[in-house]
């Protein structure tokens, strides 16, 4: 089909499919989708979700930075928003923003940390409070309460901290709390593998066992499988630890502990704030 066509031309079929369904007697459109995701609904779906109790909203941040030669880029991204939509979703109350892809990443100029890999794309620290806090500001004046800050990648925690002290510090007269979780990342994972019998320099700390087992659970599409290789720092590969040790049963334990220390950091959080 031609796509230099109006859209109507191009999808005359389908238009016609739902003019039809939309026509016919004692069929009921649905009036919106199951999701917990704020950029899948509309305006008032959000109005309305608010108005019936979901005032909690999880802000997840992740990066894009190297992760090895055998894991994508945006891994943090992929499994932060499958993570918050799932912690969402047991709470029955909350929504879940836009992952942050830009984080604090290492400089650009010489570079350091993982910007001295292709691919990466830092902020300075300061940069990501801003962005953050707005995004915080932002979901205060709609009218949210809780806004939960849930980072999947070590270099956001101490900018999350800063920003959700400094808010709660401004907004201490106000029912509205910003939480920045601390015992979702990293979690429990690394030393549940040791007591598997997995070995500490096996696990590592960076872009080893523990996300490379849950993306092997969630989509291994994001895994280069014949990369996969035990790697030390200083070694340029960009690994610390053997992916390749990484099992999908490994990943699905992984990532029900973050999930569930989430959830229950999220609610004794907000049951604190809220006396």
């Amino acid at each position: 089909m031609d796509s230099r066509l109006p859209y109507w031309r191009r999808n005359m079929r389908l238009l016609l499919v739902m003019f039809a369904v939309g026509c016919l007697p004692g069929v009921v459109l649905a009036q919106g989708p199951d999701t917990v995701f704020l950029e899948d609904l509309t305006w008032t779906e959000v109005r309305d979700a608010l108005a019936a109790g979901t005032t909690t909203v999880i802000i997840p941040t992740g990066g894009t930075e190297q992760n090895g030669p055998h894991m994508v880029l945006g891994k943090h991204n992929f499994l932060v928003r499958y993570k918050a939509g799932e912690v969402a979703r047991r709470l029955g109350n909350a929504l879940v923003a836009p992952v942050m892809a830009y984080v604090p990443e290492g400089d650009v100029d010489p570079p350091t940390g993982h910007m001295r890999f292709p691919g990466t794309i830092t902020t300075p620290p300061e940069v990501f409070e801003q962005v953050l806090e707005f995004a915080a500001r932002s979901f205060r004046q709609h009218g949210f309460i809780d806004i939960a800050l849930m980072g999947d990648s070590g270099g956001n925690q101490a900018s999350q901290a800063v920003v959700a002290e400094r808010l709660n510090r401004e907004w201490a007269d106000t029912p509205v709390r910003v939480h920045h979780l601390t015992d979702y990342y990293p979690g429990p994972g690394d030393a549940w593998l040791v007591a598997q019998g997995e070995r500490e320099e096996d696990v590592g700390s960076h872009a080893g066992m523990h996300d490379t087992t849950a993306l092997m659970f969630l989509n291994p599409a994001m895994l280069r499988l014949d990369e996969l290789a035990p790697h030390t720092s200083g070694d340029g590969s960009g690994v610390v630890g053997n992916p390749a040790r990484s099992t999908a049963a490994y990943g699905e334990q992984i990532l029900e502990m973050q999930i569930d220390a989430a959830v229950r950091q999220i609610r004794a959080l907000r049951e604190r704030s809220q006396q």
